[in-house]
């Protein structure tokens, strides 16, 4: 470094050295160093040509300055009159002017007295060497004379220092001076402008100025980059050498512009040569000519010295960046290679098993897989060490410990993690001796529990039974520890306390066992010896549960030790299973595993969700504390991006609010069921309101993706993920949510595949259904926001029930004219979105980009009122369609599902609606009956209020019947025609809403209006109540209750009515199950007929061209005329 440095200084003394003498240089070419003088100073003085330098040369060369006829030539202020001759005197070479000058004066003009004026006003003041002074005398006889005269009587007056000459003509002139280096208005032929002479002179000049002050600008320039301080960082050291190459490039472009102008004027001066060969340039011109070549060569010799010091310092920059970014790049791969060390000697555990010891192994491959990368680099960067000694970098004696450094850290690195991965491979023979020790040892246990107690007992039998044993003693060699210091000596540098305690106890497990086989042969060897009288042997018992090989109890103790029936008794369990499987599930013990496997199961499940859930919670407290709080922290404002700040809300969402309900609440309540997994369903139905804060959360997804692609690139949150350590980026952290509210369903189809006879698998499967409902809602309600074009509140419609996309024909009526065969027309494509109080429909648009804004959206068209809507559940020729009208079939929709289940979930759904909107009628009905009848004077026996007789009721309905068409569905006050909503009020209008070319294609008009019933029934009596009519009716509600425990029926179902009982149940025959029970009449809706191209609610009686039914309950005021239509679904 100090010999850089002290190069550097070289360098630059060099230059300013250099740079001097150029300047220096220039003022002597230009005369500068003697009379600092330049044209532009003195232009209007000059202008004013009352002497001139003309270029003309006497005999010896000496320079001819002409004095002109210049009428206020008296009038000249003397400072002018001095500037201007010195000026003159000072253009010629020094040589030249050495010689003298001569001076003509031209006076041919003028008078004698201002001749005599002239002439000693130019003696005076004259600066230059004279050698001789002509004088053009006046012309006119009478001056001419005078001045003879005078000239002769003053002679001594106007003595000067060299001879004063009168001459009379231009001709007497040019014996003194040659034509040719005489002007044209003396005579002669020399080209002469003034004004030319002058711009040429300033130019001259200018260049010589901007040649001295480009080598002035060059030596400030110089010491600037000598003595500027170098960066400590690769981004300063970038950003420094980036701004001297921008100086040093306009330094060279001045140079160029200056050399330009060099030879512009160069050129403008051998022009007439170039011209003319034959033109020969007098002396004035030729010394221009030398002084601008002078000047150019100063200018190149300024340019090289400044290329060949910005060469060094260029390269001491770059050296210092190379520095710099070596010094960066050494300070991250040792932080790292400093992890991955420290990462390392967390690999301190030798495994408590073989697959403990492989599991670690793998680990500790894929870590040095993972290392490998680093070690690389940081090898890869001290290999640049020769580089920077080869380049003679000034910093080599900083760079080459660093590089050793890495090299020895890599080096210690390497060593570390062979000597990590020997290690385990030691655990791993050592847990493979003693498995092989545990494994031989249960082996011979299971060998001596194995052996047939009773045929033992003979001769034969014992001779046997020893051969066996000694087989497999034999086999121990190469399975069994042989001597335990041994393997504490070998193993001695694997060994801790734990593993040494695992190896003393599989060797005792192994001098047990070996004992145990001791006794045995010392038995079977006295059974062997020739026996004196045969010994009965005794079978064990058939009922008793077999724990030995012996024959009874009494032989046990006799041949058998203590610890050897022990070690038996342990096998027991896998002996009887493999050996006694009959036996083992007589007692009932398949089915007691299978429950066991089944809880173990559970409460895997229960532990994978729990754990799942406090990582999750982890996530995102991570989250909410490492991004959405840092967003809040004036330390780190001034990397948040302008359009980012304030948009906290918008990027993460209700995140803050779902983190509190599963910390504060369902974590907590989770782990309250960590020993009752199968009851887990419970604490999901306790909490699943609380689950809708994610429809919220979903809903702002697309804005929050949004928000993340236009700044993922910030600072910020580069920052924020190197401080949280996280590998992956916010926008995966923010996708969690989503992620986790589908993992639930996942969780609970598992818990309740393993708690089907559990006591809470109806809450799980209720949960189940609960958290599909709720991803059913999300999912409905991310298609619902993207709904363009409805004027109006989408939350006024009541809760979003169902969405998907169909294909819809239209069928209105309009006048008597009709459109037939609807089939040949093409449908349209239409996307429905079901709420509890409308119905929309809108067109499916989809849209261009990525993430969420690659979802459709959907351009709404119009919207039908659920109180005037009907359905036919049926369209002929087609299982996948089904209809929608409105308003007694004023306006038809043919609904075409994608599939039959569709469709049928649709209908169903739609019926519910309708049903629920039926029962809200009739319940608000027999509200207002109550209040009706309480308010009387003499009020009615409660009987009658609350159930009215039999009679009671034909003859009223007798009385009804004469009057009406239809026969009424629903006992709840007075039935008037439905009166249905007036559309636009509330309402878009379908027929404006549809699109031209859709309207063309799709629609007709249908058939002739409907005549729904006009029949009054009177009678508050009877209000509330289903009137008894005798047929067939569709049960539109599910009832389980019945007075017969096995009568249930479901909605949909068809029964036959039977009789009428007391408390409104009616006893009814199911025609679907054939069971006869009791059910209230409130759940049944009357079937009038079937359509002929469906089935639907239709009248027989009616005698209307119309195959459908528009059922209208009217609940007086307290219901608002509301109408509501019902399709008959058969079952």
């Amino acid at each position: 470094m100090r010999c850089w440095l002290k190069i550097e200084e070289m360098a630059l003394e060099e230059l300013m050295q250099r740079l001097n003498a150029v300047s220096q240089c220039a003022d002597e070419i230009m005369h500068q160093d003697i009379i600092p003088l330049y044209a532009a100073d003195i232009q209007d003085q000059l202008k004013k040509q009352f002497a001139y330098l003309s270029g003309g040369r006497g005999g010896d060369g000496c320079p001819v300055i002409t004095f002109p006829d210049y009428p206020a030539f008296s009038e000249i202020p003397e400072k002018e009159f001095q500037n201007v001759l010195t000026y003159l005197t000072s253009i010629p070479s020094l040589r030249d002017a050495g010689i003298g000058f001569i001076l003509v004066i031209d006076r041919r003009q003028d008078k004698w007295t201002s001749v005599k004026a002239s002439i000693l006003r130019i003696a005076a003041s004259f600066p230059g060497n004279l050698q001789l002074v002509l004088v053009l005398r006046p012309t006119g006889f009478f001056h001419r004379a005078l001045s003879d005269i005078a000239f002769r009587f003053n002679k001594d007056e106007l003595k000067m220092k060299v001879p004063i000459i009168m001459l009379g003509s231009v001709s007497e002139l040019q014996g003194y001076i040659d034509k040719t280096q005489l002007t044209e208005d003396l005579g002669g032929t020399l080209d002469y402008c003034h004004n030319r002479w002058l711009s040429r002179r300033t130019a001259i000049e200018g260049f010589a100025q901007k040649v001295k002050q480009t080598a002035q600008i060059l030596q400030s320039f110089g010491t600037e980059l000598a003595e500027t301080e170098l960066p400590n960082d690769v981004q300063s050291t970038s950003s420094l050498l980036a701004t001297h190459t921008e100086k040093k490039d306009k330094m060279k472009e001045d140079i160029r512009v200056a050399v330009e102008q060099g030879d512009d004027i160069l050129g403008s001066i051998t022009k007439p040569v170039t011209e003319n060969p034959d033109y020969k340039l007098n002396q004035d011109q030729l010394d221009n000519q030398t002084t601008v070549e002078r000047l150019l060569a100063q200018l190149h010799e300024t340019e090289t010295a400044f290329d060949e010091f910005w060469t060094k310092h260029q390269q001491k920059l770059e050296q210092c960046l190379r520095l710099r970014n070596f010094e960066q790049n050494f300070r991250e791969v040792k932080a790292a290679l400093d992890i991955v060390s420290e990462r390392l000697s967390a690999f301190t555990d030798v495994g408590n098993s073989r697959s403990h010891v492989e599991h670690i192994l793998k680990d500790l491959a894929n870590f040095k897989e993972k290392s490998d990368e680093i070690v690389t680099k940081a090898k890869m960067l001290a290999s640049e060490r020769d580089a920077f000694i080869q380049s003679n970098h000034y910093a080599v004696d900083s760079i080459i410990p660093k590089c050793s450094e890495l090299h020895h850290l890599c080096d210690a690195f390497t060593t570390e993690i062979e000597r990590r991965r020997k290690l385990l491979n030691k655990s791993l023979e050592l847990h493979d001796l003693l498995e092989k020790s545990m494994k031989w040892c249960d082996e011979g246990i299971y060998l001596l529990a194995s052996q047939p107690v009773d045929k033992c007992q003979s001769q034969d039998g014992a001779e046997s039974a020893l051969q066996e044993i000694e087989k497999f003693l034999d086999t121990g060699a190469g399975n069994k520890i042989k001597e335990l210091n041994k393997i504490y000596e070998e193993y001695a540098h694997i060994l801790n306390e734990d593993l040494k305690d695992h190896v003393q106890k599989v060797f005792q497990k192994q001098e047990s066992m070996e004992e145990m086989f001791q006794k045995r042969q010392v038995s079977l060897k006295k059974l062997a010896a020739k026996q004196t009288r045969p010994v009965q042997p005794v079978a064990p018992r058939p009922e008793a549960f077999v724990k030995s090989p012996c024959t009874s109890p009494g032989l046990q103790r006799e041949n058998m030790s203590n610890s050897e029936s022990s070690a038996l008794r342990r096998v027991n369990y896998r002996k009887a299973k493999s050996e006694t499987t009959e036996l083992h599930q007589s007692r009932g013990g398949s089915t007691m595993d299978d429950e066991e496997n089944l809880a173990v199961l559970r409460q895997h499940v229960m532990n994978e969700l729990i754990e799942t859930e406090r990582a999750y919670v982890e996530e995102l407290l991570c989250v909410l504390e490492g991004y959405a709080a840092e967003m809040d922290n004036p330390l780190m404002a001034h990397l948040i991006p302008p359009e980012l700040q304030n948009k906290k809300d918008i990027l993460f969402g209700n995140m803050e609010e779902i983190y509190h309900f599963h910390n504060r609440i369902f974590l907590r309540e989770l782990e309250t069921y960590v020993e009752y997994p199968e009851l887990v369903g419970r604490c999901f139905l306790d909490q699943m309101e609380d689950f809708q804060i994610y429809e919220k959360y979903c809903q702002n997804k697309p804005r929050s993706e949004s928000l993340w692609r236009q700044f993922s690139d910030s600072v910020f949150f580069q920052e924020c993920q190197r401080k949280l350590d996280h590998k992956l980026s916010l926008d995966s952290y923010l996708l969690k949510p989503v992620q986790r509210i589908t993992k639930y369903q996942l969780l609970l189809k598992e818990m309740l595949k393993y708690s089907k006879n559990c006591e809470g698998a109806e809450d799980l499967q209720e949960a189940l259904t609960s958290i599909l409902g709720i991803l059913k809602a999300v999912n409905d309600s991310m298609h619902q926001i993207a709904i363009t074009g409805y004027d109006g509140n989408l939350n006024e419609l009541g809760k979003l029930l169902m969405q998907g996309s169909f294909n819809v024909w239209t069928d209105h009526k309009k006048g008597h004219t009709k459109v037939k065969d609807l089939a040949r027309f093409k449908p349209m494509q239409r996307h429905l979105f079901l709420h509890e109080k409308a119905v929309l429909f809108c067109k499916k648009r989809e849209e261009n980009g990525e993430g969420y804004e690659k979802a459709p959206s959907y351009s709404y068209k119009h919207s039908l009122n659920m109180a005037a809507v009907g359905i036919t559940e049926n369209v002929k020729g087609d299982a996948k369609k089904f209809e929608i009208w409105y308003n007694a079939r004023e306006e038809v929709y043919i609904v075409q599902a994608p599939t039959p289940e569709v469709k049928a979930t649709w209908v169903n759904e739609i019926r519910k609606v309708l049903t629920s909107q039926l029962q809200a009628c009739r319940e608000a009905s027999q509200h207002r009956t109550l209040e009706q009848t309480q308010s009387l004077p003499l009020p009615l026996p409660a009987s009658s209020c609350a159930s009215p007789s039999r009679n009671h009721i034909r003859n009223t309905k007798k009385t009804e019947e004469k009057k009406a068409d239809l026969t009424s569905l629903e006992g709840c006050g007075t039935t008037v025609a439905p009166k249905y909503p007036e559309k636009g009020k509330g309402w878009a209008k379908p027929s404006h809403s549809l699109d031209a070319s859709e309207e063309n294609d799709g629609w007709s008009s249908a058939e002739e209006a409907l005549n729904s019933s006009d029949a009054e029934e009177e009678g508050a009596g009877g209000a509330g109540e289903i009137k008894l009519t005798p047929g067939k009716y569709t049960v539109v509600t599910d009832y389980d209750k019945g007075v017969s425990e096995e009568f249930t029926v479901k909605s949909g179902d068809l029964v036959q009515l039977i009789r009428e009982g007391e408390d409104g149940l009616w006893f009814v025959k199911n025609l679907s199950s054939g069971r006869e029970g009791w059910i209230p009449a409130s759940n049944l809706l009357m079937l009038i007929g079937n359509s002929k191209s469906a089935q639907s609610l239709s009248s027989s009686e009616s005698g209307t061209a119309s195959s459908n039914l528009s059922t209208s309950s009217s609940c007086s005021d307290s219901c608002n005329v509301s109408s509501t239509s019902f399709s008959d679904i058969k079952g």
